[in-house]
């Protein structure tokens, strides 16, 4: 199948790319055919975002967004940042103190920040998806991207879809549809943080050359439904602290969405020290200090996920464009990690992405060239500046510490990010220390009131597979994880991972 673009990816980021490209040919009347792949069963599947969102982007591509009926309905009207000291006690920090970035609620329009709003990104991209309809865009959801096509000059061309109804041993089973090629013009990978061929892409085409390594964090999330009495619309909570070590960074948030629901979470740094340590169980104990518990007691749990989070910033940032095809949103690693929002600058990379591509084939352009224009588009534009301006953020988290690195960070912002740019050139996977090394974590049993086992939460992450499927995670080296990690780690995966797929089976041996 032929189109004029191609777009892995239907969140927030490869559906703004798809609706910009079709309201500017709309307007061009140009007839152009933009598809977008989605390897979740619907769009908004494998969305997990319980967000603040800032409406900039959308307010620049939908400036009608409120008459359309977009799923912001809750604006942020109460900010709180505690730091949690330990089990029992907090400090909430007064308001002077805490960086702007962090700063979530004032009026309409200041300083080209508008009104944010605690949202489902899911329904945001639901909503998206059906605005990219009206203007034209085919949307496949359920279609995962497995290839990408490069030509022998090493030229972008589309992508292969991979086959669908093949059994565990990769016989072809009665429902078998084979994959099929998608070939494009320009295609955009809009995958999310660590997409697969986004990965390949960086690497084949060496994207990444000159640029600290990137810097990954895992986010886990809770959607709660509570008691009326306990909830306050439009309530932000942000801290950080216990349960995390002093070697282990993260921040957590509660949010107070509509319809009597909160939003739960822990994002934590992948670069932590203790191999013992799990995130998961960290975030279900995380729940119990008295900071957080009156929000969530006699309420009941409703939703589970987790997803990795693109976090390194424009230090981290590769060159987005390669012969044939951009680079998007978190597949990038777009995200604002100072403002723990990644929505609209994901959205944005996405609007810069349509304007280059368009303008390149209205001028006649057949595709296939690198599209340098885009990079000075993306540096002009204000999430390049925004992701400029706190690019010390995590770094001097790193390096100085939650506390330390909080001080250097208001400082930084207060005198408009004039402070040396710090940064992080170590390899998350660098800082694991050998588990004899570090004290083993005993986790205290959940409760099944507030904290929770693995087994129950992925139930309600509504993660379905056939039985008789092929496994989609396959080890590079199967030998590994017994020969190197169990010895030297203890075999940290079976503690990292958010959904308890990887055991280590102890037999006679």
């Amino acid at each position: 199948m032929e189109v004029d673009v191609v777009i892995v990816g239907a969140g927030p980021s490869g559906l703004a790319a798809a609706c910009r490209l079709m309201q500017q040919a709309n307007e061009a009347e140009q007839e152009l055919t933009v598809c977008v792949v989605e390897k979740g069963s619907e769009v908004g599947a494998h969305i997990l975002s319980g967000a603040v969102f800032e409406p900039r982007a959308l307010d620049e591509l939908f400036p009608d967004w409120a008459e359309r009926g977009a799923p912001l309905t809750t604006p942020a009207v109460r900010d709180e940042l505690y730091l949690l000291r330990d089990a029992e006690k907090a400090q909430k920090l007064p308001n002077a103190l805490v960086p702007k970035s962090m700063h979530n609620t004032g009026g309409q329009k200041h300083g080209g920040e508008s009104t944010r709003y605690v949202i489902s990104a899911g329904n945001l991209c639901r909503w998206l998806a059906e605005q990219a309809e009206e203007l034209g865009v085919e949307i496949f959801p359920g279609f995962a991207a497995q290839e990408v096509i490069v030509d022998e000059n090493e030229t972008v061309r589309g992508i292969i879809v991979g086959d669908m109804g093949v059994a565990a041993d990769g016989t072809p089973k009665d429902s078998h549809m084979p994959g099929m090629e998608l070939r494009a013009k320009y295609t955009l990978f809009a995958e999310g943080a660590r997409g697969h061929l986004g990965k390949r892409l960086i690497e084949r085409f060496k994207l990444d050359e000159g640029k600290d390594p990137q810097h990954y964090g895992i986010g886990l999330k809770e959607l709660w439904d509570v008691p009326a009495e306990q909830h306050e619309p439009g309530l932000v909570l942000h801290g950080s602290g216990w349960p995390l070590d002093k070697h282990t960074h993260g921040g957590w948030f509660l949010y107070h969405a509509e319809n009597q629901q909160v939003v739960v979470g822990l994002i934590m740094d992948l670069a932590y020290q203790n191999p013992w340590l799990s995130p998961f169980d960290e975030f279900q104990r995380m729940k119990h200090h008295p900071v957080l518990k009156p929000y969530l007691e006699g309420g009941s749990r409703v939703a589970y996920g987790a997803r990795a989070i693109t976090k390194g910033g424009i230090n981290c940032l590769p060159k987005m464009t390669f012969p044939g095809g951009l680079l998007i949103g978190c597949d990038a690693g777009t995200l604002n990690f100072a403002k723990i929002k990644g929505l609209h600058t994901a959205m944005k990379s996405g609007m810069v992405a349509a304007e280059t591509v368009f303008e390149a084939l209205a001028s006649g352009d057949e595709g296939g060239t690198e599209l340098a224009t885009f990079t000075d588009k993306w540096q002009a534009s204000w999430a390049c500046k925004e992701l400029e301006e706190s690019a010390s953020f995590g770094p001097a988290i790193h390096k100085y510490g939650t506390v330390g690195g909080g001080a250097y960070n208001f400082l930084d912002q207060l005198i408009g990010g004039k402070l040396p740019r710090v940064h992080d050139t170590t390899p998350d996977h660098a800082t694991l220390k050998p588990a004899a090394e570090c004290e083993k974590i005993e986790y205290p049993k959940p409760d099944g009131t507030l904290s929770f086992d693995k087994a129950s939460s992925v139930f309600l992450s509504n993660t379905n597979h056939e039985e008789d499927q092929p496994c989609h995670l396959k080890l590079a080296d199967p030998e590994l994880p017994i020969r190197d990690n169990l010895p030297e780690y203890a075999e940290p995966a079976s503690r990292y991972c958010p959904a308890g797929v990887y055991e280590v089976v102890e037999g006679d041996d």
